[in-house]
């Protein structure tokens, strides 16, 4: 855990306004305005506020004491209150985004190749209607074909369907996509504020960078990065799916049940779009917290 500096306030509010300069363009490109945008804020405070006062024993905090650590109004706090204001979840993984991965990640319904085989549309495994009832029985087979068609991410022909994408990205879909960019990047910021605020072993959340390119270049390592992404996703998916069933079948409490998030990502632009803050000095190297195991630079 990163010690706390006296001026500590000031450097993560500076720290913020940088992350937050990326949300802010998102939600003026959607037509969210500051006021709308701060209105909702409140209740998020208030969350974690409650949260961070749990976390040291205060299970029942007053309204003043709420009011005091989140920096809201006492009538803000029991407006809030009053209206049931919860703590914010983590969004459910749809049916439709489990089946699909699940598909992409079993080697038995690959060719040799590693193309995804078409799948027959009823029958045992391997078939659409056996992947989707491994995944969820509550969901019908028919529901979830129906919905990745709207995606745009299968298609019918005759009796089996068709992959048309090599990984979950609905690229029609905003309310899709969305959910896929707030259970992300919530998760990747998520693990950044444990490394630096919580004790214990810190979370893989680590970056390269390479600056001076030419765009021709920065190309070439966006498909690099695509190619690495695809060997981690087989690793880790090929050690995680053997792991899960085993869980499963341990019948475990909902206390006792953890859940994981492994992801990358890859951004560039043109570097008079502005550098971000702290950028190391190195025209190449590793970013990002220390991670359990051996350093940043030994990483590189």
């Amino acid at each position: 855990m990163v010690r706390h500096r006296p001026d500590s306030a000031g450097l993560v509010l500076d720290a913020a306004r940088v992350l937050m300069a990326p949300v802010v363009r998102w939600l003026l490109r959607h037509g969210v305005h500051y006021g709308a945008f701060a209105e909702q804020m409140k209740s998020v405070f208030l969350d974690e506020a409650r949260r961070e006062m749990a976390r040291s024993g205060q299970h029942e905090p007053s309204h003043s004491a709420i009011s005091l650590l989140s920096g809201l109004h006492r009538k803000d706090v029991r407006a809030l209150l009053d209206a049931g204001a919860r703590r914010i979840a983590s969004p459910p993984i749809p049916v439709a985004s489990q089946v699909y991965t699940r598909w992409l990640a079993d080697p038995s319904l690959r060719d040799r190749q590693g193309a995804l085989l078409p799948l027959p549309r009823s029958g045992p495994m391997p078939s659409f209607d056996a992947l989707a009832r491994s995944v969820s029985s509550d969901v019908h087979p028919r529901t979830v074909l129906d919905e990745l068609q709207r995606l745009s991410l299968v298609r019918l022909d005759a009796e089996h369907v068709l992959a048309l994408k090599a990984d979950f990205i609905p690229s029609d879909d905003l309310a899709a996509l969305t959910q896929l960019f707030v259970a992300n990047a919530g998760d990747h910021v998520a693990a950044a504020v444990h490394n630096l605020t919580e004790s214990g072993p810190a979370q893989l959340e680590q970056s390269v960078f390479v600056d001076g390119l030419s765009a021709q270049s920065a190309s070439l390592l966006s498909d690099a990065s695509r190619a690495a992404w695809r060997e981690a996703f087989d690793r880790f998916v090929a050690q995680a799916r053997p792991l899960l069933d085993a869980d499963n079948a341990r019948d475990l409490a909902e206390a006792d049940r953890h859940r994981v998030r492994f992801g990358a990502y890859f951004h560039t632009e043109a570097e008079s779009a502005g550098a971000p803050l702290l950028a190391p000095a190195d025209r190449v190297g590793p970013a990002g917290a220390p991670s359990a195991g051996p350093s940043p630079k030994e990483n590189a």
